[in-house]
């Protein structure tokens, strides 16, 4: 008798044994041709991402995607490619070599890498489109103010490079500004403009803000951690853990969206540096950074005014000048309210300017009355040349120089041949408008307001401009100027600003 139930017991744990065989079999064979993904639920960084579903800013519509025809792997276009954990951690480790932040890889990050590579691949490509427009100038300030360049891959997990984006908690714009924190940082909100969507103020915004962060904790990877949830949940944090000082350290203390932010952050710096090894190519933009112009107005004008004189879709406007809530463009004799444009429209809009305002749409004239004109030239590099030497020549950046031709170290080997843009200015007949008692002369170089009824002289901030550039052009100093203003040590030149350059 018991012998038979000694010989049952180890049948049942054969045929046991047997199921879990199956099972385990199955269960790693369905691994092997579908990885398990976790999906990422009430994820507001999956959430700013989609937001791209709805935003037509791309050619043909909701995006085209440009397929290379020399592929760097030779991926069929609907091919998906997946990597081993191994080869994952070891590109973030090339990474993190080359990088001020610690770009450490966990299950944490392969999450987010998964989401970006397979799940809403095609918004990535949407993204990288975008980067074309933004990442230029996200660069030059970053560099300006001497920070980080990763530091533009954020502004992709705070709004995935949407102008438009809106926070469940209200914040606002590329960098997702709260109203608080973006009046601290001057960019001010009223009825018809909200400047925190305001792409150039709202960059210069949040590289003020890094550098103020970076005073607080002196660590990068808090620095965005805090940007998130700002630096008192992270002084919190840090207390609850026993005076940890690393975000890792402090992370299960932090609110759950800040847990999920910085490991997104590294998964963003992995995707768009790796994206050709996931087969994934950008949509075409219907704009880059080097297409488009701004102008100051000099009166109210709607979109609707714009877009029938010069032919331009009203998203198309909202989308190059999102800070202006009520598609209006306010004028204010006080503050200076630009309008960004296609550069191949920007002559229509300055012979027709008049006509705009009245909303005549009147004879359209021709391009022989742009301002300003561009010259395309092709610079072979020469031995003992460097991309800084060859900035200087050209009068031009070095992130300029990189931007133009896709590079992404500074250094160039001889003969290496590089694409440069001069910009340069043609003769336009000056004009004097009289309003309201303000006489404004406009030039091809400058726009100076002189009050009659006040007792400064007035100049309108061009792109790239200096106190120093300004100070020689009106004989004064860079004291002077700074005095006038009330500039202190932390200062910056927008753009279409209005700064006093002495009496009258």
């Amino acid at each position: 008798m018991v012998v038979k139930l000694i010989s049952s017991y180890k049948k049942a744990i054969q045929i046991v044994g047997v199921f879990l065989f199956l099972f385990v079999s199955t269960t790693m064979l369905r691994s092997q041709t579908v990885p398990y993904v976790p999906e990422i639920v009430d994820d507001p960084i999956a959430a700013a991402l989609d937001s791209l579903y709805k935003l037509n800013l791309f050619e043909k519509g909701y995006g085209k995607i440009i397929y290379s025809k020399n592929p760097k792997y030779n991926f069929p276009h609907d091919s998906v490619p997946r990597y081993d954990e191994m080869i994952l951690e070891s590109r973030l480790v090339k990474l993190d070599a080359a990088s001020p932040f610690d770009l450490q890889y966990n299950p944490v990050v392969k999450g987010y890498i998964d989401m970006y590579t397979t799940r809403r691949r095609e918004l990535v490509s949407r993204m990288m489109a975008l980067s074309q427009f933004y990442f230029p100038m996200f660069e030059e300030q970053l560099d300006k103010y001497n920070l980080p360049l990763e530091l533009k891959y954020l502004a992709i997990c705070e709004s995935a490079l949407n102008p438009l984006a809106k926070s469940r908690a209200g914040a606002m714009g590329l960098w997702q500004f709260m109203y608080p924190t973006g009046k601290i940082y001057g960019l001010q909100v009223s009825s018809y403009v909200d400047e925190r969507c305001d792409p150039y103020k709202s960059t210069v915004a949040a590289c003020e803000y890094f550098k103020y962060l970076y005073g607080l904790f002196g660590d990068w990877q808090m620095v965005i951690a805090a940007y998130n949830c700002g630096p008192g949940n992270i002084n919190k944090a840090i207390r609850r853990s026993g005076g940890k000082t690393t975000y890792w350290e402090i992370r299960p203390f932090l609110p759950k969206e800040t847990q999920g932010y910085v490991p997104a952050f590294i998964a963003v710096n992995y995707v768009m540096n790796y994206t050709a090894e996931h087969n994934i190519y950008t949509a075409i933009p219907k704009k880059t950074f080097l297409q488009v112009d701004t102008v100051a107005v000099k009166k109210q004008v709607s979109f609707a005014q714009l877009s029938s004189v010069l032919g331009i879709p009203e998203d198309e406007l909202m989308y190059l000048n999102p800070s202006y809530k009520k598609k209006v463009i306010p004028f204010s004799a006080d503050e200076i309210n630009t309008l960004a444009l296609p550069s191949a429209k920007m002559g229509v809009f300055v012979a027709n300017e008049d006509s705009i305002y009245n909303k005549g749409i009147g004879k359209v004239h021709s391009q022989d009355a742009l301002a300003s004109q561009e010259t395309i030239k092709t610079h072979t590099v020469r031995s003992g040349e460097h991309l800084s030497t060859i900035a200087k020549r050209y009068g031009c950046t070095v992130t300029d120089i990189k931007t133009w031709n896709g590079l992404k170290s500074n250094s160039v080997k001889p003969g290496k041949k590089l694409t440069i843009y001069i910009y340069g200015k043609k003769p336009v007949e000056k004009t004097t408008t009289i309003s309201e008692n303000k006489t404004t002369a406009s030039s091809g170089t400058n726009n100076v307001t002189t009050s009659t009824s006040g007792k400064y002289k007035y100049h309108l901030v061009q792109k790239g401009d200096s106190l120093y550039k300004i100070s020689q052009m009106y004989k004064t100093t860079v004291d002077e100027i700074k005095r006038l203003n009330n500039f202190g040590a932390k200062y910056s030149l927008l753009p279409g600003k209005k700064i006093k350059v002495g009496t009258i």
